[in-house]
């Protein structure tokens, strides 16, 4: 394979190549550019004078002003609605050229909009899309260089009216003629389609040269050179015709080129390829009246296409490895174009012969058949080594061309990058040492014999020498912001060894999380693993590395709950027991499962760390008491709701969810029925922040409204009142009956339109009852109170909000006791008791609050340690009952305190539910 040098290439004089000039200074007062755009915020005007600032709105503006050696810069993108006239003229060597005000795009005309070049000489147009045609008409000196142009039925480019030395190169046509005298015009490297005509017609046009184009012909001749067209050229062309079509008008033959007898003198046809349609005998030649079906007799005849090559078949001129138009073509030959229909270079294939004049490799047609390096594949062996350790990277590529690539390899840590080439093999090799430890990166750039370049990396690690280091972390994992839908467990925590330093690469991965479980993997991953509950676990991580090398280390892993927020959602019932799953027996524990895929109110619970349930007892069969957990503890140290004999009791309880979105209750003695009723749930990284307050009164119907009736409703305004911002997504109140009439229970809720079968409050006749609830804020900001039997009195105090301006997190805790004055003495009748435990930080916490031994009516008021204790109670205190109550209270100094009234003494039990931080 002989390359052909490139002074060979071109025939000097025969065509004078257009263009921008280059380092031609412009006269003072002319500017070198005008500009054009038609866009909206353009700040156009055909009035102005086309400054990049003030642009014409208009190509025709720009064309009636420019000067020789200016450039009309045209903003492209929306198709201008104008047919252009251009007959101005530029000069030798500085012609007024037409071209895209961008790095790409091509600039549209609208569809029936012509381009013409009339009397005007020197004149470039360069990627421009014109759908109404191309006419050149007494012109000289006009090149035209990727145009895309139609124009329905009629030829889309015309050279006529004596126009000479039109250079067409580069572009999509549907049918060209030149005719009119014209003279010396070029088509070079375009493709050309004719559909009920020729693709290329010409008529009466001396010295046409036809070189390096594909031709694809339905109708007549593909390629008609007629009338005086003497001394015409016809080089390198691809001619794909059908001899038959429906949709000719006339049955002219379908020749691949028909040069007339007035036409033929001074002539030359050469190195074309020309084919037919399958299962039809291509007729290529019509010679000066003649016609030709091989390419012997045709050259027998006439002494043309001596290295014409013919094939039955289209498809054989397609771009595939072995095409007989690569590397056949004449580069020599008048009008060649170094570069192809889409801009890409002259290259030579490889694998094919260079059977071109002289051994060269040009290729025939519109189009140079090109390696399309698209990908470079890089491996490092090992990736993961000591200092000192020889590295091996090997390269391949998606080259057609092997052979003919380059692999330039920097490896990344200063020292100069390695060049190396596959010979006659697919892959290239090359080898380093690293000198220090290090991370580096890789850098393979893959080179092919055009120069189109694709490039890999690769990451490696040099270690030092010695034995490794075992490193980790240890990090919760939180569901993503805003995500209610996946699952994700509380108290689970992520391992990450990464910061670990191995001598050679991880092979396996032993961790032991502290509490009695302990995985392996394959290899260095990030461990996931679910703890049942908060605490300080020692963890351990063994690294054993591919040659047998171990590294341990162990830590304290901090195990909690996450800070999360409040979903409110429309309540709902998940266990009654009293139609399904029978009573609860004393001692023995009972799984609740929380809805973790259960849509409620357009959220879902998925990441869920703890629920707010309202749980109720009833038909207990002696005194005792129900306990509330995220684990199955033998013996609960808390309680939640305690029930007399025959009674019915509830209490909201604030609970964390196990790893499997459960939660455990154990009735401590006899049996009970249960009723649980979904509140909402937290979760970290969603929800609502709550705002802690002192308890307001919001209502009392013993002062306002009178009692309410059984099976009535009355709202109650929450929202835009005594501190509650308007726009909060949920109050926690205090609900608390007095004066029943019987038996009952009471509903709070946000809609009346929808009241949910839960319940929140069972007041009883002769008993002042009280229970905490969290509802969502309904439409006014109002909530709904609905009072099942009977009649009562309902005093509701607000002690928080959940909303957008809402300043703290919850902290689950498992329940815990803070306080218990039945070891310390009763609380006396006006008396206050201080709990302490809470963090420092803390700004509210959630606990339950249990009267017992109480020698009065009365009630007990919880609020911040220091604060000014406030008129609302947290719990109504009766004699010879254990009342418990959910309750939530701002936090002084880690501190909170539990006034009692003055109706008689108490014991107060505290349990801890959870704490609010600052979010």
């Amino acid at each position: 394979m002989r390359p052909t040098r490139a002074t060979a290439l071109l025939t000097a004089g025969f065509v004078t190549l257009l263009g921008v000039p280059v380092g031609a200074a412009a006269a003072a007062e002319t500017p070198a550019s005008l500009y054009v755009s038609n866009h909206t915020a353009s700040n156009c005007s055909d009035a102005g004078t086309g400054t990049q600032a003030v642009p014409y709105c208009t190509i025709s503006a720009a064309a009636k002003v420019a000067e020789p050696g200016q450039t009309v810069r045209i903003k492209p993108g929306m198709p201008y609605a104008e047919a252009v006239t251009i007959d101005r003229s530029g000069e030798p060597g500085k012609p007024i050229s037409f071209v895209p005000d961008a790095q790409s795009g091509r600039v549209q005309l609208s569809t029936g909009q012509r381009l013409t070049v009339r009397g005007a000489s020197h004149v470039v147009l360069r990627d421009l899309i014109a759908l109404g045609g191309v006419h050149v008409k007494g012109s000289s000196h006009v090149e035209l260089d990727r145009i895309f142009s139609r124009d329905g039925e009629r030829n889309s480019l015309a050279v006529g009216e004596g126009s000479t030395d039109v250079r067409v190169i580069r572009s999509s046509l549907a049918g060209v003629l030149v005719d009119g005298g014209s003279r010396n015009t070029v088509l070079g490297r375009n493709g050309i389609s004719g559909h009920s005509r020729s693709a290329v017609t010409v008529v009466d046009a001396p010295g046409t040269v036809i070189t390096n184009n594909t031709l694809s012909g339905h109708c007549a001749a593909t390629l008609s050179v007629t009338g005086t067209s003497t001394a015409s050229g016809l080089f390198n062309n691809v001619f794909s015709t059908e001899n038959t079509s429906s949709t000719c008008k006339s049955a002219d033959p379908r020749n691949a080129v028909l040069v007339s007898q007035s036409a033929a003198a001074g002539t030359l046809a050469d190195y074309n390829l020309a084919s037919g349609m399958a299962g039809h005998d291509p007729v290529p030649y019509n010679w000066s009246g003649t016609t030709y079906k091989d390419a012997a007799s045709f050259r027998a005849a006439t002494g043309q296409g001596a290295h014409d090559v013919l094939t039955a078949s289209a498809e054989e001129t397609d771009s595939f490895e072995g095409s007989p138009r690569i590397d056949s073509a004449d580069a020599t030959a008048p009008g060649v174009l170094l570069t192809d229909l889409y801009g890409k270079p002259m290259v030579d294939d490889p694998l094919v012969p260079n059977t071109g004049k002289d051994g060269g490799y040009l290729d025939r047609g519109a189009e140079e058949f090109q390696d399309e390096l698209r990908q470079v594949t890089v491996t490092v062996d090992p990736a993961h080594a000591p200092v000192g350790t020889e590295v091996q990277v090997q390269a391949v590529s998606d080259s057609r061309w092997p052979t003919t690539m380059s692999y330039h390899v920097d490896f990344g840590d200063g020292t100069p990058p390695v060049v190396t080439r596959p010979g006659t093999g697919p892959h290239a090799l090359a080898k380093h040492a690293y000198g220090l430890p290090g991370d580096h990166v890789i850098k393979v750039t893959a080179v092919n014999g055009t120069g189109q370049k694709v490039s890999a990396e690769k990451p490696v690690k040099a270690t030092p020498q010695g034995p490794g280091t075992a490193a980790f972390t240890a990090t919760q994992v939180l569901p993503p912001a805003g995500d209610t839908e996946a699952h994700l467990p509380p108290l689970t925590f992520a391992f990450d060894a990464s910061a670990s330093v191995t001598t050679w690469p991880v092979a396996r991965m032993e961790v032991d999380f502290g509490e009695g479980w302990f995985q392996a993997y394959e290899g260095l991953e990030t461990a996931q693993h679910t703890y049942d509950r908060p605490g300080d676990y020692k963890a351990t991580v063994k690294l054993v590395d591919t040659k047998g090398g171990t590294s341990t280390t162990t830590r304290t892993v901090r195990v909690d709950y996450a800070p999360s927020g409040y979903v409110a959602v429309t309540p709902i019932r998940l266990r009654d027991t009293r139609t399904w799953g029978g009573t609860l027996q004393g001692g023995e524990p009972t799984v609740v499962a929380m809805p973790l895929n259960l849509r409620t109110g357009n959220s879902t619970a998925g990441g869920m760390s703890a629920v707010v349930l309202n749980v109720t007892l009833t038909g207990a069969t002696q005194d005792t008491h129900l306990s509330v957990s995220p684990t199955r503890e033998d013996r609960p140290a808390t309680s939640n709701v305690n029930v007399r004999a025959g009674g019915t009791t509830s209490n909201t309880v604030t609970v964390p969810v196990d790893k499997y979105g459960w939660v455990w209750m154990r009735l401590n003695s006899g049996q009970a029925a249960v009723i649980v009723d979904f509140m909402g749930y937290y979760q970290p990284n969603s929800g609502q922040k709550f705002s802690p307050v002192a308890p307001t009164r919001l209502a009392d119907t013993r002062t306002a409204g009178g009692a309410l009736a059984g099976g009535t409703t009355r709202p109650v305004k929450v929202a835009g009142v005594n501190g509650i911002p308007a726009d909060a997504k949920a109050v926690a109140v205090n609900l608390t009956s007095t004066a029943a009439t019987s038996d009952s229970h009471v509903i709070a809720y946000p809609d009346s339109a929808h009241r949910p079968a839960v319940s929140n409050l069972n007041p009883e006749p002769g008993k002042d009852k009280s229970n905490q609830a969290i509802v969502p804020v309904g439409p006014n900001g109002t909530i709904w109170l609905y009072n099942n039997a009977g009649s009562t009195h309902l005093i509701v105090d607000v002690v928080g909000y959940y909303g957008a301006d809402g300043k703290a997190l919850f902290n689950p805790v498992a329940p815990k006791r803070l306080a218990d004055t039945r070891t310390t003495g009763k609380l006396a009748p006006g008396a206050t008791t201080t709990v302490a435990g809470l963090p420092a930080g803390a700004l509210g916490a959630v606990l339950n609050l249990t009267a017992t031994e109480t020698t009065g009516p009365g009630f007990l008021t919880a609020y911040g340690f220091g604060s000014a204790r406030p008129e609302a109670s947290s719990l109504s205190a009766l004699p010879g009952l254990t009342v418990p109550n959910h309750v939530t209270t701002p936090v002084g100094d880690g501190k909170v305190s539990v006034g009692n009234s003055w109706g008689g003494s108490n014991h107060v039990i505290t349990d801890l539910l959870g704490y609010f931080t600052q979010g």
